[in-house]
């Protein structure tokens, strides 16, 4: 089985073999779960909306990295570095802004979500990595991706 899963691996496939284990459907549909991590996610939407650094901090564990790919350089931010570009105001285009939570998914107190901002030309996509911490869930690692939009595309 290993052997023959290493081999699906290698050869490019794209299924998993038919007696891999499925997803535990528990883990993806912990309300108390995905409440606590939508809590996180919208205090980092409120951060983005608002220019407020304070709700990026609410957001956030305290030793978070933020990383990207741009312009084929690899950017890693503290969260205090990240937090400098927030400086208490909203973006001119905040209204025809748009901020979806595509999925979210928590096994315990370890989580992961992918959210889109979609702004004018440009599309970013969020990964993040959440762990509840006490009571509340923050967001320990978040990746991002900067797409352009083709000239003519809805936004």
């Amino acid at each position: 089985m290993l052997a023959g899963a290493l081999f699906a691996l290698t050869a490019g496939a794209h299924a998993l073999p038919a007696d891999a284990p499925a997803a535990h459907p528990a883990a993806q549909q912990d309300p108390a779960a995905q409440a606590g991590m939508r809590q996180a996610i919208n205090h980092y939407f409120r951060g983005q909306a608002t220019g407020e650094a304070s709700h990026m901090r609410q957001a956030f564990l305290p030793s978070a990295r933020i990383e990207s790919v741009r312009d084929g350089k690899v950017t890693s931010l503290t969260l205090d570095e990240f937090c400098a570009f927030f400086k208490g105001k909203a973006a001119a285009d905040e209204a025809s802004r748009v901020r979806t939570i595509d999925f979210m998914d928590a096994s315990g107190s370890a989580g992961t979500a992918r959210i889109t901002l979609d702004h004018g030309a440009v599309v970013i996509t969020d990964y993040f990595l959440l762990l509840k911490v006490g009571d509340e869930w923050k967001i320990v690692n978040k990746i991002s991706y900067f797409g352009r939009k083709a000239e003519g595309q809805a936004g």
